[in-house]
């Protein structure tokens, strides 16, 4: 009689998605940062030849927003490979240091086109609202978790309400765009760790008194004027409206294909066409084909920053993916609506191509982070 070993009982074993980063976000990231520095160079050329504080160099921007792009690639890897659990440990100390370089920025900080919003000396300065987007990501992600039971109710919700609204209060006073663009990535990550929506009918009735104030204050009182420009731009053609004007007019002469890389006419009018308002250029340039591509680049790096914040294998990853996410999504909607006329005028670079140092540098930062947090998915069953 053959004697029949039993099979032996394998535990259902669960495997970890090999740890490999997001490449698809790492190549459109370096895909819009090279398309960038060619776009700021294109529509900034004509400015540096016909501006004598230049000296007719023609690459000036050109080189200083690849040293940027260099610096931000190189923040970028260094924070792929630093575990963003790390960063929690510091996000308290991030948070309120942030708060004191806002609180500086009246007394001491370097005017620029009539409001102080740089800290530094000379080049070595940079914008405190950029620091403060990871600072706040960092703090508010693992503030809601610490205190998960108290957003349950109405007083617990409203503190948490209050860590947002500091940074976002000393931002408005320089910035309201920047103030807005973290308003919004904070309510975000309150929204996606809050079990109660309801209470985001609340926040928003009571700031639309905060926002009453703001605009009845004197001092604030050209966000108003911004509103009526928003509604008819030609009612005051060679004055608020001017730049909206000329923004249409390039969507316009761009037609399907565009006028070709170099060939925009309207950066000759449009001040500072490299900067927040780099996508007209690019219609016109490229044409609707062209700008749909940005789009879709976008929309694409916004997809998978969701899905890296639904696959993150702690609270706390997903939270940060989220913020990071935010920040992208809503500075490229609010810098084309500005630019299409959608929204009321008011200024945000975008991201990855509009020139600026601290904000390529501090936004490839939060990318190498969120490249960071798609290393380590959660298990899945096999």
């Amino acid at each position: 009689m053959s004697h029949v070993k039993p099979k032996k009982k394998t535990a259902k074993r669960k495997y970890r998605k090999p740890l490999g980063y997001d490449f698809t976000v790492l190549f459109i990231v370096l895909i819009l940062v090279l398309f960038g520095v060619v776009m700021i160079f294109s529509s900034s050329y004509y400015y540096t030849m016909t501006t004598e504080r230049f000296h007719n160099d023609m690459f000036y921007f050109l080189k200083r927003q690849s040293l940027w792009a260099v610096l931000g690639i190189v923040a970028m890897v260094g924070m792929m490979h630093i575990p963003y659990t790390l960063w929690r440990r510091f996000a308290k100390l991030a948070y309120w240091l942030s708060n004191l370089f806002l609180l500086a920025l009246p007394f001491v900080g370097t005017e620029a086109g009539g409001q102080k919003r740089w800290l530094g000396i000379g080049s070595l300065s940079f914008q405190p609202s950029e620091f403060t987007k990871i600072a706040v990501i960092l703090f508010l992600s693992s503030y809601v978790i610490e205190h998960r039971k108290e957003l349950a109710n109405l007083k617990g919700f409203f503190k948490a309400c209050c860590v947002l609204l500091l940074p976002v209060a000393l931002i408005a006073i320089s910035n309201f765009s920047s103030a807005l663009l973290v308003g919004l990535m904070g309510a975000t990550i309150l929204f996606v760790a809050s079990p109660r929506v309801w209470y985001f009918g609340a926040a928003i009735a009571g700031a639309i008194p905060l926002c009453g104030l703001a605009v009845a204050i004197p001092k604030f009182r050209y966000r108003l004027t911004r509103i009526k420009t928003w509604l008819d731009p030609w009612a005051d053609p060679t004055g608020d409206g001017f730049q909206t004007i000329q923004s249409l007019y390039a969507l316009a002469s761009g037609g399907l294909f565009g006028l070709g890389l170099g060939q925009s006419r309207q950066k000759t009018f449009i001040p500072e066409a490299y900067n927040d308002i780099i996508f007209a250029i690019i219609c016109e340039e490229l044409g609707i084909v062209g700008a749909a591509l940005v789009i879709l680049l976008f929309a694409v790096l916004i997809w998978r920053g969701i899905r890296i914040a639904m696959n993150a294998k702690d609270s706390y990853g997903m939270l940060v993916a989220t913020g990071i996410t935010a920040v992208i999504a809503f500075q490229s909607i609010i810098n084309i609506g500005v630019v299409t006329n959608t929204i009321p005028n008011t200024g945000q670079p975008l991201p990855f191509i509009s020139y600026g140092g601290t904000s390529l540098l501090f936004l490839m930062a939060m990318v190498g982070m969120l490249l960071n947090i798609s290393r380590y998915p959660k298990d899945r069953e096999n």
